[in-house]
C-alpha cells in the first residue's frame, strides 16, 4: 500500500500536525488522522511506515472499547460514514486512520504507568535507585519486573524530549485532587490492559495515557495502548536481565543508535528492510492484541 505521510484537506482547518497525527477542527470536534510518519527520539523520520497509521487507529479504538467500563474516552466514531459532511471528500484517506473526537482540554502531564524496568526508567533507577521519587529495591536488572507498577508522570513538551517529574510536581501542575485521580485511574487501565495482553503473549512493560477534562469530566484522550505510546514485549521471549525484543519502535531505536546517529535532524533514510521489519512488529502487536488480521500490499 502507499503510505501516507501528510494530509492535507482543502476546506478542512487544520488544528495542529504532530509528530503522527494531523488533527481538523470541526468547531464542536476534532478529526484525528493518523499518518504514516514514525519518530524516534522526538525526531520525525523521513520515511514513514506503511499502514502504520491504520494499525495505530485500529489498536486505539479497540482499547477504548476494552477499557470503557473504567471511564469515559474522547472517541465519537472511527467510521467514516458518520464523519460529517465536509469530511466525507476525503474519506478514502481517513478510512481506518482516522477517529472523530470530543473536544476535550488536555491535561499539561503525561501519565505514564511502568510495570518493568527499561527506558528512561532504567537510566534513572541506575543512578538514583529511584524513578520520579519513588524509591526501588536495590540489585533489579534490566527489564525486571516491579514489585508492583508505578505511576511516574512526566512534563508534555511541545518540542524535545519530555521531563520525568515526583507525583508532587504533577500535583502542583494539575492539582493534588486531580493528580490523584489521574494516578489511580492510569494504574487500574494499565493493570487490567497488561492482565489482558499478558494472556496474548505481549507484556507491555510500560506505557503512556493521555487525559483531557469535558465539561468538568475526565477522561481518556489521544491513543492508547499503541506500539507509538507503550513497550510490549513478547512473553515468549522474555528473559530479564538484557534489553528485549519488542513490537514497537524500540526495532527502529536500536537500528538508529548502531548506526550511530546523533539523535539530532536530519534523520537517516529508513532502508526498505527496517520499514518492513518494523511494520510487521506493529502487524504483530495488532494480531495479538485484537485476535484480527490486517494485510497491507507492499
Amino acid at each position: 500500500m502507499k503510505a501516507l505521510f501528510e494530509t492535507n484537506f482543502s476546506g478542512l482547518k487544520l488544528f495542529k500536525r504532530g509528530k503522527v497525527r494531523d488533527i481538523y477542527d470541526l468547531g464542536d470536534k476534532l478529526l484525528l488522522v493518523a499518518t504514516d510518519r514514525i519518530s524516534a527520539f522526538d525526531v520525525i523520520m523521513p520515511d514513514p511506515i506503511p499502514g502504520k497509521g491504520i494499525i495505530l487507529t485500529q489498536i486505539s479504538v479497540f482499547w477504548f472499547d476494552f477499557l470503557k467500563d473504567l471511564l469515559s474516552n474522547h472517541l465519537i466514531s472511527a467510521d467514516v460514514e458518520y464523519y460529517p459532511q465536509e469530511c466525507q471528500p476525503f474519506s478514502d484517506k481517513l478510512r481506518g486512520r482516522s477517529m472523530l473526537i470530543k473536544k476535550a482540554k488536555p491535561l499539561p502531564v503525561e501519565c505514564i504507568v511502568r510495570g518493568y524496568l527499561a527506558g528512561s526508567g532504567l537510566k534513572e533507577y541506575l543512578k538514583t535507585a529511584c524513578i520520579c521519587g519513588i524509591k526501588l529495591p536495590p540489585g533489579l536488572k534490566e527489564a525486571e519486573k516491579l514489585p508492583e507498577p508505578i505511576f511516574t508522570p512526566s512534563t508534555k513538551a511541545e518540542e524535545g524530549h519530555d521531563i520525568n517529574i515526583t507525583f508532587d510536581e504533577c500535583a502542583k501542575f494539575i492539582g493534588k485532587e486531580l493528580a490523584e485521580k489521574v494516578k489511580e485511574l492510569s494504574l487500574a487501565i494499565y493493570q487490567k490492559a497488561a492482565s489482558y495482553a499478558e494472556e496474548r503473549g505481549i507484556i507491555i512493560a510500560d506505557t503512556k495515557f493521555e487525559f483531557g477534562l469535558l465539561g468538568g469530566e475526565l477522561i481518556l484522550i489521544d491513543e492508547v495502548l499503541t506500539p507509538d505510546s507503550s513497550r510490549f514485549w513478547p512473553k515468549e521471549e522474555y528473559e530479564p536481565g538484557r534489553p528485549q525484543k519488542s513490537f514497537d519502535k524500540q526495532f527502529l531505536r536500536d537500528w538508529l543508535e548502531e548506526i550511530g546517529w546523533k539523535k539530532e535532524p536530519p534523520a537517516p533514510k529508513l532502508p526498505p528492510d527496517i520499514i518492513e521489519k518494523t511494520q510487521k512488529r506493529y502487524l504483530e502487536a495488532y494480531r495479538r492484541i485484537t485476535g484480527k488480521e490486517l494485510f497491507f500490499e507492499n
